[in-house]
């Protein structure tokens, strides 16, 4: 018996499983900021299993390009983010802040 097409199979449907979690999250969250935080990590994890899934059906002829796709979108995702979360905050979106307030209006009126 061959494991490696159930491997795959598990992870694309783990994969497809986080990213719906993440659309929840983007629905279900209070404030852009947390909605982002929501969408950018869960979709980066979920695109990592389905690629690895991808990987691994494809008995290791697509290996190669699906590393290159991972190494992308780990390279850019984190970047992305940061750069919407900036734009955001300096465009007057404040976020919704527990007890420990909001570090990037403090910075800014240090700043100032």
């Amino acid at each position: 018996m061959n494991i490696l097409p159930w491997l795959a199979s598990l992870l694309v449907l783990g994969g497809a499983l986080i990213s719906l979690l993440g659309a929840v999250g983007v629905l279900r969250l209070p404030d852009s900021y947390s909605r982002m935080h929501a969408a950018s990590k869960a979709g980066v994890l979920g695109t990592v299993l389905i690629l690895t899934g991808t990987a691994a059906a494809s008995r290791g002829q697509m290996a190669g390009e699906a590393l290159l796709g991972l190494l992308v979108l780990l390279a850019s995702a984190p970047l992305a983010s940061h750069a919407i979360f900036r734009a955001a905050h300096r465009a007057g979106i404040r976020p919704r802040v527990g007890p420990l307030g909001d570090a990037l209006e403090r910075e800014r009126r240090k700043n100032d």
